[in-house]
């Protein structure tokens, strides 16, 4: 029978698995901006309209989600000391 998993066990699962996702939303967000710089043209001179508008939503979402992925990766702070070094706070040993 299998193990249940602790309740930090768990939540540190969760918080991977949403890092992840969010990591690969940026990945992918960045890309179509790359792809829409290099590949698309532009008028000369200008650029335009349409694309100017579908560069300010990207960058607010990529923005977002930067933001998003240092607030989680900063409320991973050890809550516990472990002075065994073995990834488990002496607490819940």
């Amino acid at each position: 029978m299998k193990k249940r998993l602790t309740p930090a066990e768990l939540d540190a699962r969760l918080k991977f698995v949403i890092g992840c996702m969010l990591g690969a939303v940026l990945l992918i967000t960045t890309c179509f901006i790359l792809y829409a710089l290099v590949f698309v043209t532009q008028p000369i001179g200008a650029q335009a309209e349409n694309d100017k508008m579908f560069f300010g939503v990207l960058s607010s979402v990529a923005t977002f989600i930067t933001g998003t992925l240092a607030g989680l990766m900063i409320s991973t702070g050890r809550n516990g000391e472990d002075k065994d070094g073995n990834g488990i706070p002496d607490d819940e040993e």
